[in-house]
């Protein structure tokens, strides 16, 4: 889910099942288009895409689907999509006690009855600000960051109230929590080393991420099975699989089609990337890759840009800079990259239409195999 901002919205990648993408024609998009709303002229607050469909949320209180699952409804805050539920945080019915928490079968248009409901209670919001004004949080955390939305039962899981979570994010197996504190946790399976714990277990609890104490975290992101964070000074960490190049680490895939350069991983722990060889180094020698990042690495951007935002697809991440220039990497098939073509890639590179069209990107939220950006023009506050 991308961050609440004001600005134009584009996407590109995959729209297969007539997602609102671009310009809507064929089943990708390679280069970023402005975003076709179900409703001319939406002011776009929020976006959560899934694999078939895609929910945008607008200033005015109405989420929209389009996809393989469609419909719309008014008097809604927040909405999250997956493949199994469509969730949505409504505002109370009537004179109730608070907001309403709703799973909705994605097919079913938000028509008829959800799935499943849940009422949250006033004590459950949290108080910010001076005027106590209740605050939302991003799905799947939920208002009062007391508990998160699951897409298979239980639906509701509370947490516990000492982790003091401001971010959630779910992988396909695994999740990760950023706490006030700026301490990253995270919980699941951990077969692709995507808890980053060192180890190939399950966690079935939240457990600290200890390689990453004393470095304080801004932002976290789950892709399907890797996880990435980007640490207040603008430093960005990445673990898990990388199958595709989504860690910007040498992948054996991209090797035998000859487009890696090998490299090491800067692990935090010991343990390190577990690293294999196949043939195609400059000297003859065999190149080393990675299949998998167990501890978090550090990397760098090209330049040496510090980043301020994150999000991750199935395979595929990206990356905001605080000068407001995406970089895009991993798996490209359906040009969720962004650089015109399909060419997967193990290294960051920069988005140029952003460069070439004078824009700053504010916000971008990767659904599994596309990419959705918010960006302002240069010199607009």
């Amino acid at each position: 889910m991308a961050e609440e901002r004001r600005g134009s919205w584009f996407g590109f990648g995959f729209c297969g099942f007539g997602q609102a993408l671009g310009s809507g024609r064929g089943r990708q998009v390679h280069s970023p288009e402005p975003l076709r709303t179900p409703g001319a002229g939406a002011d776009v607050r929020r976006v959560s895409a899934s694999w078939s469909y895609t929910a945008v949320v607008t200033r005015g209180g109405q989420v929209q689907l389009s996809g393989a699952a469609g419909g719309a409804a008014g008097g809604c805050r927040d909405a999250w999509a997956s493949e199994a539920l469509l969730v949505v945080l409504r505002a109370g019915r009537g004179l109730g006690p608070g907001p309403e928490l709703q799973a909705w079968a994605p097919g079913s248009a938000l028509r008829g009855e959800p799935l499943w409901t849940h009422t949250l209670v006033p004590e459950a919001e949290r108080a910010d600000g001076a005027g106590g004004e209740a605050q939302a949080g991003a799905l799947p955390l939920l208002p009062g960051a007391r508990a998160y939305v699951s897409p298979r039962p239980p639906f509701y899981r509370p947490l516990a109230p000492e982790l003091r979570a401001r971010r959630l994010e779910l992988g396909a197996e695994h999740a990760l929590l950023l706490d006030e504190a700026g301490q990253v946790f995270s919980w699941g399976q951990g077969r692709h080393g995507q808890l980053g714990h060192g180890a190939l277990e399950a966690e079935p609890e939240p457990r600290l991420l200890e390689a990453l104490q004393g470095l304080p975290m801004a932002e976290v992101a789950a892709g399907g099975w890797h996880s990435v964070c980007v640490s207040e000074t603008g430093d960005i960490y990445i673990w898990g699989w990388n199958e595709s190049g989504q860690l910007a680490l040498p992948t054996r895939s991209l090797s035998e089609d000859g487009k890696t350069v090998a490299r090491e991983a800067s692990g935090l722990n010991e343990g390190g990337p577990e690293v294999r060889r196949t043939a195609g180094g400059e000297d003859g020698a065999p190149a080393p890759f990675i299949a998998l990042q167990p501890f978090p690495a550090l990397l760098d951007l090209p330049g040496g840009a510090d980043a301020v935002k994150a999000s991750c697809g199935s395979r595929h991440t990206a990356v905001v800079t605080r000068t407001g220039e995406l970089y895009t990497w991993g798996w490209g098939k359906y040009g969720q990259l962004g650089h015109k073509d399909t060419t997967s890639l193990d290294r960051p590179r920069r988005v140029e239409y952003f460069v070439d069209k004078q824009l700053q990107v504010r916000a971008v939220s990767c659904g599994l195999w596309n990419t959705y950006v918010c960006a302002v023009e240069r010199g607009e506050s």
